[in-house]
């Protein structure tokens, strides 16, 4: 609302403003109390009074509601009709099976005549009188005593005839005398489905009464099938449609499936049946827009099934599965997205819904093309079991490493067209301008790759090769990924934080659509919002092909270890291949390939060592030069240090595994993990942890000798803690006096005095005791004159404790030498001193509490 405007004239506008409210209010409950009169207004022939079209008139007062009934009137006649309809049918079955033979030729026809006639007569007079619901109930009893007319029929006149074509004939019969009677009463809705499924029965019920074989009922299927379609594209009632699609999907899916057997024993049989199945839902697909995908799909795979069974007794048995892979594939090509419009049009069941020049319609090729795809998958599925053994089957060892033996291996148990099929299906996808083809052609490139070995049975000298040249391949294209991005369409600019931000709206005139002064219900375009920028088809190739060569590398050094000289190859020609990435590389890649490098590296070491025969604690020093080395590229190579020196770090715990058992050598791993650490910390950015680590490297490898000579006296291993913790501690607190004793003095006494606080207590003679409360008092002493708490605290609580445990023994034998009534004295005279001076000595424990808390 405009605010500048005088107040009389903004006076006005708010009164007219609520005086349009007002009547928008009026007439919505006017309206509201209409739609209650219609909804709960008792039942009655007279129509309910149209709605006031007058905005200003008055709602009228609603009643009470009434009573919701449980069922609707029209409910509960339905369920009436079908009760009484099912009393009849059961009544006349049980008649024709029991009481039949109890009549004469004439009776019996003379109660199915007039009974049959009078129940399909009936329905006239019914629905003449309005009485639809009624109607159906009699006519579906004619129809049911129509059924047992044909089956009373065969039980006494035709006896002898065969069963299989007498009912083929009645089916006949029953359709048309159903489809005529249905088609007279129009108004009635049961007749005509019923007789469409009459309808199913007389072809392939007559090919089995002429001794007809699979094929031939296939085809009385198929022509079913075929009746059922034009049903479906040229009836209008629903019901009727829809029973003709049911049937049409059975006997049709019938057809299809004997075609796709016969395929397989009898190819040309089966051709013909496939292609006239294929031409039939082709021409459904073309007529029937909504399903047209669907429809065309069976089509192809109905059109490759007879093209593969035509032409795989031509060729050998391991190409039988890409005779089937090319056929779909040149189905595919009839999809050319390319040409293809944004959006398919739109179209009815009876235009033929082709696009110009004469091309079959969008839904009829893609369709086709998603069917021959899902042949070319499923040969790709078929070709994946030699892709699995290439990469897995190294890692299944069977053999000692370094023994020769590698001859034994499955490498020709798959044939050799399994890379075909990965080959063409590359080929196809590479050709296709889009971002997920090519990632799924690169993948299939690394699988065919993989299992050519298997396939081909190449020696093992040429599949290591071909193993470290795949790797090459795929971390070279990672490094650079233009060759696989060529001819792909670059993502559309999308409006990112570099994009310019839209001016802001010029005030609406009122009312206009979003301006105050704008009618009930209107409103106004919103400002689009901006989109995610999509990613770079670069990144993602790059990406999949990083991610190949890496998935690679454990099965190129699993089969390396058969031969020492294929190992030492293989491991440097990897080392120098993932150290040239993170060179080269950028992002994440780079970090990637130079933690891989580094623990490539590790095990170039660990095979040099292997093959010197060095012994574990040997190997354990040796190893301790990644870690070094990890160390001087980080203080290089920046963006890549941290996760660098974290793998060489990692690498270091092996290392003092293998040195464990001997404990010497274990000293001597971790005091030299010190220095490199030491070494580490002496980079800004690395001095805080780098410091810690050496500092308990250092500490451990202390320990260690120690024990080595076995050193039992525990100060011998917390002092080496204590005195740098306190040279730390001060440290701190000269440079930030606000720092607390706890924190730079707490750990460092407590590593000393707590261990040997507990020496003392259990040691019979008198040194270490007297010692430690020495060192307690000057603690103790210390930080009562320089005000720390934790030094006062923790040297009293030492002391005291100490103090205890060499007077404990003389206080035992005091108290026994006592006489017995003496000791509760003393506690009583004690409990009274206290009492009398409660006050004060709570004062003053409330003072020492506040000055032990003021100290830092």
């Amino acid at each position: 609302m405009d605010n500048s405007l005088p107040p009389a004239d903004e006076l006005a506008l708010v009164d007219r403003e609520l005086a349009r409210l007002d009547a928008r209010r009026s007439q919505l409950l006017a309206r509201r109390a209409w739609l209650l009169r219609v909804l709960y207004a008792p039942a009655s022939p007279t129509a309910p009074a149209p709605f006031p079209p007058a905005p200003g008139a008055r709602p009228a007062a609603a009643g009470p509601r009434p009573p919701v009934a449980d069922s609707t009137p029209r409910s509960a006649q339905n369920v009436l009709l079908t009760l009484g309809g099912t009393l009849l049918t059961i009544a006349a079955i049980a008649f024709t099976l029991v009481s039949w033979g109890s009549m004469g030729i004439g009776g019996r026809s003379v109660v199915l005549c007039a009974v049959t006639s009078a129940a399909l007569a009936v329905p006239v007079a019914l629905l003449r009188r309005g009485l639809a619901s009624t109607a159906e109930s009699v006519a579906a009893l004619g129809l049911v005593l129509m059924v047992l007319d044909a089956y009373a029929l065969h039980r006494v006149a035709l006896p002898e005839t065969d069963g299989a074509g007498y009912t083929a004939v009645a089916a006949a019969v029953l359709a048309g005398a159903w489809t005529a009677y249905g088609s007279a009463l129009s108004r009635l809705r049961i007749p005509l489905p019923v007789a469409v499924v009459a309808g199913q029965l007389p072809l392939p019920l007559g090919v089995l009464a002429a001794g007809g074989g699979p094929t031939a009922f296939a085809w009385a299927a198929l022509v079913t099938a075929a009746a059922d379609g034009a049903l479906i594209l040229w009836t209008r009632p629903a019901a009727v449609r829809i029973t003709a699609a049911v049937g049409a999907t059975g006997l049709g899916g019938w057809a299809l499936l004997t075609g796709g057997w016969l395929s397989l024993t009898s190819p040309w049989s089966g051709a013909a049946l496939l292609l006239a199945s294929a031409a039939l839902t082709l021409y459904a697909a073309r007529r029937l827009p909504s399903l047209a995908v669907a429809a065309s799909a069976v089509a192809g795979l109905a059109t490759v099934a007879a093209a593969g069974g035509l032409l795989r007794p031509a060729v050998p048995a391991d190409w039988t599965v890409p005779v089937y892979v090319l056929c779909g594939l040149a189905l595919v090509s009839v999809w050319r997205p390319s040409a293809a419009p944004s959006a398919p049009a739109t179209a009815t069941a009876g235009d033929g819904a082709a696009e110009a020049g004469g091309r079959l319609p969008v839904g009829v090729r893609l369709g086709l093309a998603c069917a021959g795809a899902g042949v070319a998958a499923l040969g790709v599925v078929w070709a994946l079991p030699p892709v699995a053994v290439g990469l897995l089957g190294p890692m299944a060892r069977t053999t000692e490493v370094w023994s020769g033996e590698h001859a034994d291996r499955a490498l020709t148990s798959f044939p050799g067209t399994a890379v075909l099929v990965l080959a063409m299906a590359a080929a196809v996808l590479a050709a296709v301008p889009r971002l997920w083809a090519r990632c799924v052609a690169l993948a299939l490139v690394w699988a065919l790759l993989t299992a050519l070995p298997v396939s081909l049975g190449l020696p093992y000298a040429a599949t290591l090769a071909l193993q470290l040249l795949t790797i090459a391949a795929a971390l070279a294209s990672a490094v650079r990924p233009g060759p696989l991005t060529r001819g792909l369409r670059r993502p559309e600019p999308s409006e990112g934080p570099g994009t310019p931000k839209a001016e802001p709206a010029a005030p609406a005139p009122a009312g206009a659509a979003g301006a105050p002064g704008a009618p009930w219900g209107a409103w106004a375009p919103s400002r689009p919002r901006p989109q995610a920028p999509a990613a770079e088809p670069g990144t993602v190739l790059g990406w999949l092909a990083y991610a190949c060569g890496l998935v690679s590398v454990p099965s190129a050094v699993a089969l390396a270890l058969d031969v020492r000289a294929a190992t030492f190859a293989a491991l440097g020609a990897l080392l120098v291949l993932l150290a040239g990435v993170a060179v080269l590389g950028t992002g994440a890649r780079r970090v990637v390939a130079a933690c891989a490098a580094v623990l490539t590296a590790t095990g170039l070491v660990v095979a040099v060592a292997a093959a010197a025969g060095w012994e574990d604690h040997w190997t354990a020093l040796a190893l301790l030069l990644v870690p070094a080395a990890t160390a001087a590229v980080g203080a290089k190579a920046r963006p890549v240090a941290l996760p660098v020196e974290i793998t060489g770090a990692v690498v270091a715990l092996p290392a003092f595994a293998l040195a464990a058992s001997r404990p010497a050598f274990l000293a001597l791993a971790l005091a030299l993990g010190g220095v490199i650490a030491a070494a580490t910390a002496v980079r800004p950015e690395r001095r805080r942890f780098a410091s810690w680590t050496a500092a308990a490297l250092f500490l451990l490898a202390t320990w260690v000798r120690l024990a080595v000579w076995e050193v039992a006296t525990p100060e011998a291993y917390t002092l080496p803690v204590t005195v740098p913790a306190l040279v730390v501690g001060f440290l701190r607190r000269r440079r930030d006096r606000d720092a607390s004793s706890w924190t730079a003095y707490g750990p460092g006494l407590a590593a000393t005095l707590l261990p040997s606080l507990l020496a003392a207590w259990t040691d019979p003679e008198w040194p270490r005791p007297l010692a430690l409360g020495v060192a307690a008092l000057i603690v103790t002493l210390l930080g009562a004159r320089f005000r720390l708490q934790a030094l006062l605290v923790l040297g009293g609580s030492v002391l005291a404790l100490d103090g205890l445990h060499e007077l404990a023994p003389y206080v035992v034998q005091a108290v026994g030498a006592l006489p017995r009534w003496l000791p509760p004295a003393l506690a009583g005279l004690l409990l009274l001193a206290v009492g009398a001076t409660y006050e004060q000595r709570l004062r003053d424990a409330r003072r020492l509490r506040d000055r032990v808390a003021r100290m830092r």
